[in-house]
């Protein structure tokens, strides 16, 4: 997306697009809330932008896995070094974190040993004390990644829950003017574990176990959930984020 010297514009907004889904709905919220917003996989794209929106379509280990080889998580790891914002939808927040193992394949540690990917970023698989698979993240955001685990409750969990604010999350601009309790969308079945920082997390939510829903760092933010399908209040975090878009392209201070 390339601009006319002098002209003035809305904000750009790119949304990641990893060839794992339709990001329509993405590209039309963003829209909606007033920004120039289009959907691409050239990591070229992602640093111009003004604003990086990574979307929730995918596993964890394909989604990475594309965006090391394709330099897309370079592009974004650049941008959220020059404190451009930075929002992670449903898998986009998992992707934030340090670590994830949805989607691994058996095979995926003797790609790693043959240095199959060659990037700086890898989306290469570490083994803990107990034998556990992981997947590197962006490494954004402290933390990790797991499945939701319930004999009792449906896994995927999908539909409308509640969003519970933190007191980081009642400061943060991203949630301006959004309700404590507010019902918004989800469809996931993999979430943020325990180990995320609560000076990083937003909002929490409860199914099979509770779990960070909204995260922050900086001006890299996450949410769980889906605002683009999440109505109204959707809309107005969306909103938010735009907003704090132009605020960063008119050099505005960074969140604590």
């Amino acid at each position: 997306m390339v601009r006319e010297e002098g002209t003035v514009l809305s904000p750009s907004i790119v949304i990641v697009d990893y060839h794992k889904g339709n990001l329509s709905s993405v590209v039309r919220g963003f829209a909606r809330a007033g920004a120039e917003a289009y959907a691409s996989d050239d990591p070229a794209c992602v640093r111009a932008a003004d604003g990086i929106v990574i979307p929730g379509v995918g596993s964890f280990y394909d989604a990475i896995s594309y965006m090391s080889e394709s330099g897309l998580d370079q592009a974004v790891l650049e941008a959220a070094a020059e404190n451009k914002p930075i929002l992670g939808i449903c898998l986009g927040l998992q992707l934030l974190l340090d670590r994830g193992d949805e989607g691994v394949p058996e095979d995926a540690s003797a790609a790693v040993a043959n240095d199959a990917y060659g990037k700086g970023l890898n989306p290469g698989v570490m083994f803990e004390a107990d034998g556990r698979r992981w997947v590197r993240g962006l490494g954004l955001i402290q933390g990790s990644c797991s499945r939701l685990e319930s004999m009792r409750l449906k896994v995927p969990h999908v539909g409308w829950d509640q969003v519970h604010l933190t007191k980081e999350g009642a400061a943060s601009s991203l949630l301006c003017g959004f309700p404590e309790g507010a019902n918004m969308y989800f469809t996931h079945s993999y979430a943020a574990d325990l180990d995320v920082p609560d000076a990083d997390t937003l909002a929490h939510t409860h199914y099979t176990r509770s779990f960070a829903c909204m995260l922050q760092r900086g001006r890299v933010f996450g949410c769980q959930f889906h605002p683009e399908k999440s109505s109204a209040r959707g809309l107005r975090l969306i909103e938010n984020f735009v907003g704090i878009v132009e605020d960063a392209m008119n050099g505005g201070e960074v969140d604590a």
